[in-house]
This record gives C-alpha cells, structure tokens and sequence, in this order.
C-alpha cells in the first residue's frame, strides 16, 4: 500500500525531509545534467525533485498512484500533476524521455505490472531513474521516514526485476548515508557524515539509486521469458 500523500507532504516539511531532498536531489541532477526539450515524468511522489527541471524540460508532469493520494502541482501556474493507476498511466506509447520513480516501487502492489507499463510509455533511447530503500540500510528499519514503508530492496532483487521487464540497469548509486534522525546536530552535520558514510560504509545507505535504459529487443533464450515477451509486445507495439 502506497504512503499516504499527506505523510509524505509531512515528511518534506521537517527538517529531515529537507536535507533528505537536498541530498537526492543533488544527486538526480548529476546524472541528468542536459534535459532541454525532453519530456519528464514522474511518477510515486516526486514534486520534491521535479522543481529544477521547470523551464529546461519539453513537457513535465507528476503522476501520482489514486492509491497515494495527489496534490495540486506546482502551487501556481499550469497544473502538471494527476492521478493515475500505477499499471495503466494515461500516456502514449514511447512517449516519454526521462521517467523518475520515487515513493512508489517499493509500494507498489503490482511491482511488475507497474515496471512493464514504464518500459511501454519510455522512449526507445528512454531512461529511468529509480530510488528505493536499501534494504540493509538503517532507513529502511524505521518508520518514521516514508523509506521506511513499504519493501526494501538488495541491488540483485531490483537488478533481476529490471531486467525481467526488459530495462537494463546502467548505473547504480546509493545515496541517505546518514541516519535518519531529526536531531539539529546530526542534521547540521548531515553533509559531512553522507561524505563519511559515502566513502566507509557504502553498502549500508539508506537509499538505492539505478539509472535503467529501455531495452527494444531481448535474445529469447529461456521459454518462461519468452511467453512473457509474446504477451508484452503485441499489445503494446505501435500500430
């Protein structure tokens, strides 16, 4: 079951929710540097980090699970944010560039379902950029935070799941090397201890980050694989 959306609007106002989202936007940022005329989506909850592309994408928007909850996004001007059923987004067929997923995988009840409508929606040369809870990071261990929620993920478990739905992992980062304590002292250091924990304790972050390219074609080598192509690509080829 999705975070409620006024948890995760909770969440972003506390003073932890606002490091957290300096840390990861930062990182979103570097690894998508030149987004001009592209189409953005994303998809979970991920207003806190889509605010930097306005004005330098194509199109932008914020789809968001009926299971979540939605809110008005940005607070003024054009609305770009919606509701929408995980395994069925209101979007063309390769249709977007970039697709960012955040607060949803690992809440999702149809995980599989929801990664094979992404891989219908991305554009051919399309990227995905997916943050989930590590499982062996400490985030993932309290519920205070909405990383807390949900199933956490091991960097083989969410390999095998991209690959199974034809996305190809091609970068992986991790990122939230912090503990998540709303303390003013450990929140002041936060910078420090996530360069400290970047460089010691690497496995153990609160966040996994992979960046996955759409795959438009896949050797058919195990017959399981195969049926689940057949039913795939039909339906969801352009005509």
């Amino acid at each position: 079951m999705h975070t409620d959306v006024r948890q995760l609007l909770d969440f972003y106002a506390s003073p932890l929710g606002a490091v957290a989202r300096r840390i990861l936007a930062h990182r979103i940022r570097a690894r998508w540097r030149r987004c001009t005329n592209l189409t953005l989506m994303g998809l979970g909850f991920a207003t806190p980090y889509l605010g930097s592309f306005r004005g330098e994408v194509g199109r932008l928007g914020a789809l968001m699970p009926s299971t979540q909850g939605a809110v008005v996004w940005p607070s003024s001007g054009d609305v770009h944010s919606v509701v929408v059923e995980e395994d069925d987004l209101p979007l063309p067929d390769n249709s977007v560039d970039l697709m960012l997923v955040v607060h949803c995988l690992e809440t999702s009840e149809h995980g599989r379902a929801l990664l094979r409508e992404i891989w219908r929606v991305l554009a051919p040369e399309g990227r995905l950029l997916i943050i989930v809870p590590n499982r062996r990071g400490v985030w993932a261990r309290f519920d205070v935070t909405p990383f807390g929620h949900g199933r956490p993920y091991s960097q083989p478990q969410l390999e095998r799941l991209l690959i199974d739905a034809l996305l190809t992992p091609v970068d992986w980062g991790a990122a939230l090397h912090m503990p998540p304590i709303d303390n003013r002292l450990v929140l002041r250091s936060a910078m420090t201890l996530e360069r400290l924990g970047a460089r010691m304790s690497p496995a153990f972050a609160g966040v996994l980050i992979v960046e996955a390219r759409k795959e438009v074609a896949s050797p058919l080598i195990e017959p399981a694989r195969a049926r689940r192509l057949t039913e795939l690509l039909p339906q969801r080829m352009p005509g």
